[in-house]
């Protein structure tokens, strides 16, 4: 049986939002992967539907302990209560730019560590200039953006930069990861997501928080960001070696601020010094395209698509009415077939490494909010179980290192890591 840490707390995980469409796929995935002796609860505002979970947890798994319910509201009062009750909450309910401070903030006040699947970059970067001084003065470890967005990137960054350190005695450079497949369709609260971020911040908000290493501790010594040539930018279609044919990422944007922070944490958090990539680090995300025409259409959906959000509400409230609405989704039948894969290839920063790299493949067989279940859930076991020998403050996932991995990768997120001639 796994050893929980003694934090003398009624519960060791709250799930809140457990009734929405992450929500229950991470109570699920909690249900029937974590220890069977877990005192955990579900949380929202709906008892009734609270229960329909808890239910389904009960089927799953009967012969472990059902979570409790605690019903609150979304606002400070009821949830300082509650982040005061557990020892991990865990948050699903977005759009976080709109619903997500007042967890975020009380977790920080509170000393509750937390884990959540927001995407949106500009939020989290408010969040940390707002709460963690806090948070690193009550012992609170905050992890956002622990999804599909931007958990998988991070993770294998890290692990291709650890099989550099380990086997070439070398600090990383220059760092490709490619979006090499995913065919899972968006969930309501995901699309709400998109389409609201820009009723909330502003562009110059957006460009702030998206500047090259501004979620970074410390600054980078060349703050800048590998330009493209004039025909990618018309195009969007390079060729990467060992990676093949590349097009724009939908998820760059967004995976990019996570991992210039890690970078920036590994260098100035103490227990994390010797994992630091190194000073050369550039770092690059792209997408695997099928041909020419699939990376250039990709690339200009993407280019057109964020003009036409960005500048016409009409546009943006017409779509919210038409697709998944939040705690919407596509059925587990739907999803058997899904996969999801990440490719990437990472250089030395060393002479008497170079033509060598490390080539990473993480994969995962099922839906891809089926894997941020078990992202959030196997986050969470980490900073339960494991001696993690980290202080308060805002963390990436990458933060938690090799357990996390291997958690991962006994859970069914399966990753291969191997030196290969470059």
């Amino acid at each position: 049986m796994p050893f929980v840490k003694n934090h003398g707390r009624q519960y060791d995980i709250v799930v809140l939002g457990a009734t929405g469409y992450t929500g229950k796929l991470t109570a699920e995935y909690i249900s029937m992967h974590l220890a069977t002796d877990l005192k955990w609860a579900l949380a929202g505002r709906n008892s009734g539907k609270l229960k329909a979970v808890v239910e389904e947890c009960q089927k799953l798994n009967p012969d472990r302990l059902p979570p409790a319910i605690e019903v609150v509201n979304l606002n400070d009062a009821d949830l300082s209560v509650l982040a005061k009750k557990t020892c991990i909450l865990v948050t699903t309910i977005g759009p976080y730019s709109l619903y997500g401070e007042h967890a975020y903030r009380v977790c920080a006040e509170a000393g509750t560590h937390y884990v959540d699947v927001t995407g949106e970059a500009a939020w989290v970067h408010k969040m940390i200039k707002k709460y963690e001084a806090t948070a690193k003065q009550t012992g609170a470890i905050l992890i956002p953006q622990a999804g599909i967005e931007s958990a998988p990137a991070d993770l294998i960054t890290w692990t291709m930069a650890k099989a550099i350190r380990t086997d070439l005695g070398s600090q990383t450079r220059d760092v490709v990861v490619s979006l090499h497949k995913i065919n899972s369709a968006p969930s309501g609260g995901t699309l709400a997501t998109a389409l609201s971020i820009w009723d909330v911040f502003s562009l110059q908000e957006i460009k702030e928080a998206s500047s090259p290493y501004a979620q970074s501790p410390v600054k980078h010594k060349d703050p800048t960001r590998p330009k493209s040539s004039i025909l990618q930018m018309i195009f969007g279609v390079r060729t990467v070696p060992n990676l093949g044919l590349q097009t724009t990422s939908v998820t760059n944007s967004t995976d990019v601020a996570v991992v210039e922070r890690t970078w920036g944490l590994l260098s100035s958090t103490p227990s994390r010094k010797d994992e630091f990539y190194g000073p050369n680090f550039v770092w690059v995300e792209h997408m695997k395209a099928r041909n020419w025409l699939h990376g250039i259409f990709i690339h200009w959906l993407l280019i057109v698509g964020g003009v036409l959000l960005v500048s016409v509400a009409p546009l943006r409230n017409f779509l919210k009415k038409r697709v998944y609405q939040p705690g919407e989704g596509a059925k587990r039948e739907d999803t058997a077939k899904d996969e999801i894969e990440y490719r990437g290839i990472a250089y030395p920063d060393s002479e008497k490494a170079a033509g060598k790299a490390a080539l990473c493949r993480m994969w995962y067989h099922g839906g891809m909010y089926f894997l941020t279940g078990m992202l959030l859930a196997e986050i969470a076991a980490t900073i339960l179980e494991d001696d993690i020998e980290l202080d308060g403050g805002s963390y990436t996932p990458a933060c938690l290192g090799q357990g996390l991995v291997d958690r991962l990768d006994k859970s069914g997120f399966r990753t291969d890591v191997k030196i290969i001639d470059a």
